[in-house]
């Protein structure tokens, strides 16, 4: 990308694009450089209006929602960073359907959905991410996932401007992935419920509310930061390699379970990185087994590199909670 693009960019955005903003304040880690523009759209034309100011400007762009699931690099992000704001943390039910803006909160929607007796949307209390970002991963967790109760989604092409609604079945959900590509932005999706009971809906909330005090820890951190490989746990084999609490400057293996890395206040992108090659590296000199990172990073320089030729087979769903 060239400044030139850049900066073509940041005047067709206007006034409305925030220069410097910290992006430590949208990551879970709480780390991360500055955006060099930041837009906060909070609505479908404000936010299609936007595309447009800049559709044919060849211009990187990041969408951040909950930050759950993203290391930022320390020097920040070189383009445009989206948080959608708004109406897009609004949702909708009509019957059984139950339609959400991308920003809206999975916890919240469990819990609300569960309220009114609609069942399916329960084990999303667990996953502390938004609609959006959790559609283009197929996030999942409590042996479900977006793929089970997900209908369709209606996506933004950012190089166009152009909305779409596409069905589940076009979307490729596997595990951890989505056909959903870094120039589309999930605007909304529509997820199919069931009639239940609210009690036994809410009851089934503080359940999984309840696990994860008990096996996952708090503070800063990303979530499971490794996918989890066939037949076996993420969790596990770091564990078996004798890494829980290993800790490199800012960034430490949680003693609490193997596959989170916990910051520290004021640590560095660059040592949970180091972190996460190393942790990487040493599982799979245990045990012949590449890991993949869950967590979606951005701003770093190098990308992971495969430690062996033939390396093991793709990551696939879990219905093992524990990770």
């Amino acid at each position: 990308m060239s400044s030139d693009n850049l900066e073509l960019a940041i005047r067709a955005i206007g006034e409305r694009g925030e220069r410097g903003v910290p992006l430590s304040l949208f990551t879970t880690f709480r780390i991360g450089g500055p955006a060099e523009v930041l837009v906060r759209p909070k609505s479908i034309p404000e936010l299609v209006d936007i595309a447009h100011a800049f559709a044919g400007i060849d211009v990187p762009f990041l969408v951040v929602g909950q930050g759950s699931n993203l290391l930022i690099g320390d020097a920040g992000f070189r383009g445009v960073v989206i948080v959608l704001d708004g109406a897009f943390a609004e949702w909708k039910n009509e019957g059984l359907l139950v339609e959400a803006g991308a920003a809206v909160k999975m916890p919240v929607l469990a819990r609300q959905t569960a309220h009114l007796g609609l069942r399916g949307l329960e084990w999303m209390v667990g996953v502390p991410g938004s609609v959006g970002g959790a559609v283009c991963m197929n996030a999942g967790g409590h042996g479900s996932d977006i793929a089970d109760n997900l209908r369709c989604a209606t996506i933004l092409d950012l190089r166009d401007a152009t909305v779409r609604t596409r069905d589940v079945e076009v979307l490729d959900l596997s595990y951890r992935h989505s056909a959903i590509e870094a120039h589309e932005l999930v605007m909304s999706a529509t997820f199919q419920c069931a009639a239940g009971d609210r009690s036994a809906a809410e009851a089934e909330i503080s359940s999984i509310v309840r696990w994860r005090r008990e096996h996952q820890p708090g503070g800063a951190n990303c979530g499971s930061v490794f996918t989890n490989p066939p037949g076996d746990s993420a969790g596990r084999l770091i564990d078996a390699t004798g890494l829980r609490g290993f800790q490199i400057g800012t960034a430490q293996v949680s003693p609490k379970h193997a596959n989170f890395i916990q910051a520290a206040e004021h640590a560095t992108a660059a040592d949970v990185w180091a972190l996460i090659v190393e942790v990487r590296r040493r599982v799979f000199d245990n045990f012949g087994v590449e890991l993949h990172p869950e967590v979606r990073t951005v701003g770093f320089d190098s990308l992971l590199e495969p430690l062996a030729n033939n390396t093991n087979p793709a990551p696939q769903r879990d219905t093992d909670p524990t990770q």
